[in-house]
């Protein structure tokens, strides 16, 4: 596999699991409204070297890369796109915690689960 193999492979995209859909799903329903997508976009800093947040949001920006998962479509602006590359979302409800976390081959360490704030929160 060459570099430039290498990299397609990287910013492939974010992955997103059952759970994660499932909630996510539930949640638009819970919204009403089905022009929404669950937006996810990085920024530095944080103990990981980045900093996570997702939101619902009814844009279309230029250069987004959107995928689909069981009718959810998750959608990353051309920025944050190659810091995700491989990303995995997840869905965790058990006593612990409840909320979605982030596994992401692309952050320089790592110290502790990523929590979603709310939009403009």
């Amino acid at each position: 596999m060459s570099v430039s193999d290498e990299t397609a492979v990287t910013t492939d995209g974010i992955i997103l699991s059952d759970a994660a859909a499932a909630k996510v799903k539930s949640l638009l329903e819970q919204e009403g409204r089905e022009d929404l997508a669950l937006r996810v976009a990085v920024q530095p800093g944080g103990c990981s070297g980045l900093r996570y947040q997702l939101f619902f949001d009814e844009r279309s920006l230029d250069g987004d890369v959107v995928k689909e998962f069981d009718g959810v479509r998750v959608v990353t602006d051309r920025m944050s796109a190659p810091y995700l590359g491989g990303a995995s979302i997840d869905f965790v409800d058990t006593i612990e915690k409840q909320g979605f976390t982030i596994d992401n081959p692309n952050a320089t360490g790592s110290c502790a689960s990523a929590v979603p704030r709310e939009r403009g929160g």
